[in-house]
C-alpha cells in the first residue's frame, strides 16, 4: 500500500454516485475538493463520519469545500445511505476498489483476530489544482468533520 502524499497530483478518476451517474475529479478543478474513503456505508463508524459532514456541510460549503465520499459500495446502497442518513453530499461507488488502490488506501487491515483487505478510512484534501495539500489518517469518526473545518479554518 502506497499511500499518496502531500505534494503528490491527485489521480483522475471517474466513478459512478448514488443515482448511477458518472462524476469525475477533473469535475471540480478550481475548487476543494475533500475525497474521503470509507469502508462500508451504513455501518456505524461510516454512519458517524457521514452524518458528521452532513451537519456541517453549510459551514463547509462556505469554506468551499466540494466532498466526495468513496467506498466499494454499489449505487444502490450509496442511494439507500444517503436516503436513510439524509446526506447531502455526494457517494461514489469503487467496487473492484481501483481508485483506493490508486490513492493507496487499500490494503491489508486487522479485526476481530481476521486479516483481510479493504478501505483503510483515508481523507485527501485536494486544491483547486489537483494537488493533495492535506492527508487525514488519524481522527475519530465522530471529529472528522471537525478536523476538516478546523484544518481549512487555519489556512
Amino acid at each position: 500500500m502506497n499511500r499518496l502524499i502531500v505534494g503528490n497530483q491527485a489521480p483522475a478518476f471517474t466513478l459512478l454516485n448514488q443515482q448511477e451517474n458518472p462524476i469525475s475529479l477533473s469535475d471540480f478543478r478550481g475548487k476543494k475538493v475533500l475525497v474521503y474513503f470509507y469502508p462500508k456505508a451504513l455501518t456505524p463508524g461510516c454512519t458517524s463520519q457521514a452524518c458528521g459532514l452532513r451537519d456541517s456541510k453549510s459551514e463547509l460549503d462556505e469554506l468551499g469545500l466540494v466532498i466526495l465520499g468513496i467506498s466499494p459500495d454499489m449505487p444502490k446502497k450509496l442511494a439507500q445511505f444517503i436516503e436513510k442518513k439524509a446526506l447531502n453530499f455526494t457517494l461514489l461507488s469503487d467496487p473492484d476498489h481501483q481508485v483506493a488502490e490508486m490513492f493507496g488506501v487499500w490494503g491489508e487491515k486487522k479485526f476481530m483476530g481476521k486479516t483481510y483487505d479493504g478501505i483503510h478510512r483515508v481523507s485527501f484534501l485536494i486544491d483547486e489544482n489537483g494537488k493533495i495539500i492535506h492527508v487525514f489518517d488519524k481522527f475519530k469518526t465522530t471529529e472528522h468533520h471537525q478536523v476538516i473545518v478546523d484544518y481549512l479554518r487555519s489556512l
